[in-house]
């Protein structure tokens, strides 16, 4: 089978072209064959080891998992003999976990993992685009237990993370406020943003406005700014928190009361069935900037570098 690896860490040119070996299915597995994968920030991060403690999970001095790809959209092909849930020929799509693999035609993943049918209205570009924006938000947001009525600052909105953040949120009954550039407030009002506000233009921390949640996707923006506008009792979600906003969610937790989530995000099958569900409802689309072959997936990862984005990075790789 044809596969992106990387031996090396580094610039978006260690990834290379090759042809390996396809992998056999165990007994509670299923081999799928990837017609769409997509480029995430976890990608990336993976890609250059950074931040440095990625070398002391994936790899000292070089990766161990050769494969990089969060994130997959295919087909059924084989299953093993203990696998109840899925029967060949499903379309199906999903997480790969720290397994990794996206990028190949073809991956081998337990059947109890991040994995659901795709909804018939989605192609396996679409699909590909929504389970690492849409797992992730719903994560963070189950964690602030928003609700009906409340309102919410997206920092990042127009990115795969934030866009899926503003459909979620709409769901919940949760006003929205997105923070972006101005070229992409048409893309986050059509997504439900009631309120928009240009970061090149304001700093949202200088307004009067003061959110029951703040939910920063990009790391951009530290939680000692992001308290300055957060309501009593309100939380503050660092989607990229590094160790100082840990401590200082914890300091603020126990001083003002002010809850603080951050962290790694769970990949639970069930937030991408309830978003499946919203998506054949209308409630819920993919959101695709651009999209690549497999054998320009060099290319993919310079754009998604390039802090240009909207939205997904879809390869194409079948």
């Amino acid at each position: 089978m044809r596969a992106i690896q990387y031996t090396e860490y580094g610039p978006p040119e260690v990834l290379k072209l090759k042809e390996i070996e396809e992998p056999k299915p165990g007994e509670n597995e299923l081999l799928i064959k990837i017609h769409a994968t997509a480029v995430n920030s976890g990608d990336l991060k993976l890609r250059k080891a950074h931040p440095a403690v990625v070398r002391l999970f994936f790899g000292l001095f070089k990766p161990r998992r050769k494969i990089l790809g969060a994130v997959f959209a295919g087909e059924v092909v084989s299953a093993g003999k203990n696998v109840s849930k899925f029967k060949n020929g499903d379309r199906v799509y999903g997480m790969t976990g720290m397994r990794m693999g996206g990028y190949a035609e073809f991956i081998c993943i337990p059947e109890n993992k991040c994995i659901t049918l795709i909804p018939e209205n989605l192609n396996y570009e679409e699909a590909a685009s929504v389970p690492f924006g849409a797992v992730t938000a719903m994560h963070f947001l189950k964690k602030a237990k928003i609700q009906t009525g409340q309102n919410i600052l997206i920092y990042g909105a127009s990115g795969a993370v934030g866009t899926a953040a503003i459909q979620i949120a709409k769901n919940y009954g949760v006003e929205v406020t997105a923070v972006c550039s101005s070229g992409n407030f048409d893309l986050v009002n059509s997504l439900g943003a009631e309120y928009v506000i240009d970061y090149n233009k304001q700093n949202f921390t200088m307004r009067k406005d003061t959110y029951d949640v703040i939910y920063e996707t990009v790391g951009k923006v530290p939680f000692s700014d992001c308290i300055k506008v957060i309501k009593p009792k309100g939380t503050v979600i660092i989607g990229s928190g590094g160790i100082s906003d840990m401590l200082n969610g914890v300091f603020k937790k126990i001083t003002r009361g002010i809850n603080f989530v951050s962290g790694v995000s769970a990949e639970d099958p069930e937030d991408l069935k309830f978003v499946s569900e919203l998506t054949v409802k209308g409630n819920y689309r993919p959101v695709i900037d651009k999209l690549y072959p497999l054998e320009e997936t060099v290319m993919a990862h310079k754009y998604a570098e390039s802090g240009h984005k909207r939205g997904n990075i879809v390869i194409k790789v079948t």
